[in-house]
C-alpha cells in the first residue's frame, strides 16, 4: 500500500535514503568522506521527526515493512501549477527489482492525472544508467536540460512526461 509518510517512518526513510544514494552515487562521484561522514542516518531521521515539513509530499510503499518511498511536488511557485517535479524515488536495496518502484511512480502520475497535471519533471544523474532506463521505461525522456549537480562535475538531465495530451506511451 503506498500511503503519505508519517513521523513513525522517520527512521526507516532515512535509512532507505542513505543505504540507496550510497549504492546508487559512491561509485559516481566517489567521495567517501560525503558518503560515509556525512550522510548519516540518524541525523536524516531526526531531521524528519523534527521538521514535519520535511515529510511533505513524501509517500512511502507499506506492506507492513516500509520498503520505498517517492518525494513529489510543485516546481515553484512561479511555475505553471499544472506540473509537478519528483524530487526522490528510491527503494530499499534489499527490495529492488521487485516492482516497488513502478508501484510508487504510478501512483504519483496517476494522482498526477486526477488533479489534471499536465506534465511531470524529474532530474537523473547522467550517469545514472539504471535510473535513467526506470523512467524511460515509464514515458519519461531528457528535454534537453542539463546542470552540473551542485558542488560536483557531474551532469543532471532534466526528464519530462507529458500527460496533458498524450499520456503515457
Amino acid at each position: 500500500m503506498i500511503r503519505k509518510a508519517e513521523v513513525k517512518d522517520a527512521s526507516r526513510i532515512a535509512e532507505i535514503l542513505i543505504f540507496a544514494k550510497r549504492t546508487a552515487y559512491r561509485k559516481i562521484f566517489n567521495n567517501d568522506q560525503v558518503s560515509f561522514n556525512e550522510m548519516q542516518v540518524l541525523d536524516l531521521a531526526l531531521g524528519f521527526r523534527d521538521n514535519k515539513a520535511e515529510l511533505e509530499g513524501l509517500y512511502v510503499y507499506d506492506d507492513g515493512i516500509v520498503k520505498g518511498l517517492i518525494k513529489y511536488g510543485c516546481l515553484s511557485k512561479e511555475s505553471n501549477e499544472n506540473s509537478i517535479e519528483i524530487f526522490e524515488l528510491y527503494v530499499d536495496t534489499f527490495f529492488q527489482g521487485q516492482g516497488i518502484g513502478s508501484k510508487l511512480i504510478d501512483d504519483c502520475l496517476n494522482q498526477a492525472k486526477e488533479k489534471s497535471t499536465e506534465q511531470v519533471f524529474l532530474w537523473v544523474l547522467e550517469k545514472n544508467y539504471k535510473a535513467r532506463k526506470f523512467y524511460e521505461n515509464h514515458g519519461f525522456k531528457p528535454d534537453g536540460n542539463r546542470k552540473f549537480e551542485d558542488g560536483t562535475t557531474e551532469i543532471i538531465l532534466r526528464y519530462k512526461l507529458d500527460l496533458g495530451t498524450e499520456g503515457r506511451s
